[in-house]
């Protein structure tokens, strides 16, 4: 009886023994689990090279569980280690946090040279230890502190509402540079030696441009430094005219099929909004698009000399004018025209204004079939409406070879070309283009001040410039 009893105490201590151990080895794998569990990743987007005067940053902060708690950014350079950001975050804790920064190099008093950044961060999930003393992200950069050099060395003197303009400029140590023209920017093109830091920019004024519109010579370099100049020139006023068009039932039923495949069959009761579809949204693609291709430019001019107008055409609608659209008797939208509306025959050859490389060749929205020529540093024509396309892109063609024939594909009423001139994608007027004497004055004068030979195909010296100029007088467009 006495065997029995001790035979059952044994096996009790066996069995708590055992749960002892299995809940020890338990809660050590437990605590080991919590302990090893991955804790904040971090990424810089993208990975910067430099730090400079004011750098931006964005870091992307990932917890796997228990959400981010918080950060610090330091920077470890030659005289020590500095905080430049920290933030805690608020429960409910987010897994993910992407955090916008700007990092001012000259403030935390950074010196040049090579540096390091480190990230450290804590996530809201209970380990037994917290083991937060070494950084979760490490990444080098250079300091840099020293803005480009820029020093504006000519400009076109007199600037129209609707107009271009030019200006010539020396910056070493720029990645990018240019004018800025209120809130849009045009980019510079090196001009000449990479040594002497030529550059040259080509601009366009908006039609409501003002007198005070600011004008801007802009570099920055790698690291984010800016250097700024005012560009000294005077903007006048133009004139820009007004009209309306009649939309008919009949003439809507014909286009909206080509212009909204995507709608299939539009109903008379649809006729209107899809109108204001193709009006709105796609002149809007159109006017993208336009931007899209000034992309494509070459660094160099490629046009010689005026460009020319097509043989025996009469502009029937002017730039700039703003059109009323009439449906039924009301006035339904209201837009701009972006160009010359030039009337010939039927199906007309349209030449090549000038020289330049084809880089759009396709149909374009309310455009119908369009060609987009590139006559370098990012001045373009638009040829609209077209019937027919006779190149095809990446085609060098020269000033006045042959492009294809007028039409009225697009929102046209009838058989015309429709003629853009465009800087970096936007319109300017076509007159200045067709004026030798415009050239010479606004955009060969600017480059012969700063001693910058550049443009072909004008060697006459600039005449005094005009303080105004008015178009030709024109019949309007019905």
């Amino acid at each position: 009886m006495i065997g029995v009893v001790l035979r059952s105490r044994g096996k009790f201590w066996l069995y708590f023994s055992l749960a002892v151990v299995l809940l020890v080895a338990g809660t050590m794998a437990y605590l080991a689990w919590r302990q090893w569990v991955p804790g904040v990743g971090a990424a810089l987007v993208p990975p910067p090279a430099f730090i400079g005067l004011k750098t931006p940053l964005t870091l992307q902060l990932t917890a796997i569980r228990g959400g981010v708690r918080s950060f610090e950014l330091h920077i470890v350079h030659l005289t020590g280690k500095v905080v430049a950001a920290r933030q805690e975050f608020s429960p409910p804790l987010s897994g993910e946090q992407r955090i916008q920064l700007t990092v001012e190099g000259r403030a935390l008093r950074l010196r040049e040279g090579g540096a390091k950044l480190e990230v450290y961060a804590q996530d809201g999930f209970w380990r037994p230890f917290r083991l937060d003393d070494s950084p979760v992200l490490t990444h080098t950069v250079a300091v840099d502190l020293t803005p480009p050099s820029l020093e504006l060395l000519s400009a076109t003197q007199y600037l129209y509402q609707g107009g271009g303009g030019l200006a010539v400029y020396r910056t070493k140590g720029a990645q990018r540079s240019g004018v800025r023209v209120g809130g849009t920017f045009f980019p510079g093109f090196p001009a000449g030696d990479e040594e002497n830091g030529y550059h040259v920019a080509m601009f366009a004024l908006p039609v409501d441009a003002q007198a005070t519109t600011p004008l801007r010579l802009t570099a920055q370099d790698e690291a984010g430094n800016n250097a700024s100049r005012s560009v000294t020139s005077t903007i006048l006023p133009r004139k820009f005219p007004s009209g309306s068009v009649d939309l008919s039932p009949e003439f809507l039923r014909q286009k909206l099929p080509e212009l909204l495949p995507e709608k299939g069959e539009i109903g008379d009761a649809e006729i209107l909004d899809g109108f204001l579809l193709v009006n709105r949204e796609k002149r809007r693609e159109a006017e993208e698009t336009k931007r899209q291709v000034a992309a494509k430019t070459q660094g160099k001019p490629l046009w010689q000399g005026p460009f020319i107008q097509p043989r025996n055409t009469k502009v029937f609608s002017n730039f700039a004018e703003r059109r009323s659209y009439r449906f039924r008797g009301q006035e339904v939208d209201s837009q701009i025209h972006w160009g010359f509306d030039l009337a010939s025959l039927k199906e007309s050859p349209v030449p090549a204004a000038n020289s330049g490389v084809v880089a759009f060749a396709s149909p374009l929205t309310i455009y119908g079939n369009t060609i987009i020529l590139d006559h370098g540093l990012e001045l373009a024509t638009l040829y609209g409406h077209l019937s027919r396309i006779d190149i095809k892109m990446d085609d060098q063609v020269e000033k006045g070879a042959p492009l294809g024939r007028t039409g009225a594909t697009g929102l046209a009423v009838g058989d015309h070309l429709h003629y853009e001139v465009l800087i970096h994608g936007f319109p300017v007027t076509p007159l200045e283009w067709w004026d030798a004497k415009w050239i010479r004055d606004h955009v060969t004068k600017p480059l012969k001040e700063a001693g910058v030979a550049l443009i072909q195909g004008d060697e006459k010296d600039a005449e005094p410039e005009a303080p105004a100029q008015k178009p030709p007088r024109r019949r309007p467009r019905r």
